[in-house]
């Protein structure tokens, strides 16, 4: 059987056209959620860090109901390489896989232990050397734990991006290259937060919600059916 032919919504055929469609759509988002942010709750690079990686396979809120007590017991990397494998399995247990999970925490502890210090590294040249620790995660770490820009592709960022046409990828890291070539540097970060926001409230991925769109006059694919 033959895979289904993936069909993308028309663009602007120019560079500078889709940039301008971008930044149009940017700076409507900006004005429609200027309370859009990072919805994992943290103090630190470490814990933005941990719960970012613990939010693999849950939701945002799930994770937040349970790194009150994480954060309080295990405050330092150290404290996650040398964890007691139980209790560490017993607090993430709301979360699924506590098993896998508690395993990363700990090698992540560890790894931090032996080649940083116990601190969290600034760049994403060491961040994804880290056990556990892809692009997704390294960018957002360094855009709200160091203020580093970073584009953060998840589910939402992705499909976002090729409903609006910013991108015809699959693979995030192409979907990653394609939008910081439509939007300045310094709004890489808010970018990613506002339209997750967007996804996660108007454009899901089921039954994306174009009648309550504010960006549906910029969009190729309105409405949407699928």
């Amino acid at each position: 059987m033959t895979a289904k032919k993936q069909i993308y919504p028309p663009r602007p055929r120019s560079k500078a056209a889709r940039r301008q469609q971008a930044v149009a759509v940017n700076d409507a988002l900006t004005r429609n959620y200027p309370d859009a942010r990072c919805e994992l709750d943290f103090t630190n690079p470490l814990e933005l860090l941990v719960a970012t990686v613990l939010s693999a396979q849950t939701t945002d809120v799930r994770v937040n109901s349970i790194t009150p007590e994480l954060f309080a017991t295990y405050p330092a990397a150290e404290d996650y390489a040398d964890a007691d494998r139980e209790e560490l399995e017993s607090i993430l247990r709301p979360l699924g896989f506590h098993r896998a999970k508690a395993k990363s925490l700990m090698g992540l502890g560890a790894a931090l232990v032996e080649k940083h210090g116990g601190e969290v590294p600034n760049s994403l040249e060491e961040l994804i050397k880290l056990p556990g620790v892809g692009r997704k995660t390294a960018n957002v770490v360094l855009g709200n734990a160091f203020g580093i820009p970073g584009i953060t592709v998840d589910t939402h960022v992705g499909r976002l991006a090729r409903r609006l046409g910013w991108s015809r990828e699959e693979n995030p890291v192409k979907v990653e290259n394609d939008i910081a070539d439509l939007l300045p540097e310094e709004e890489w970060t808010m970018a990613c937060h506002r339209l997750i926001f967007h996804g996660r409230r108007i454009c899901t991925a089921r039954k994306p919600n174009c009648a309550a769109c504010p960006i549906a006059d910029l969009c190729p694919s309105y409405p949407v059916t699928a």
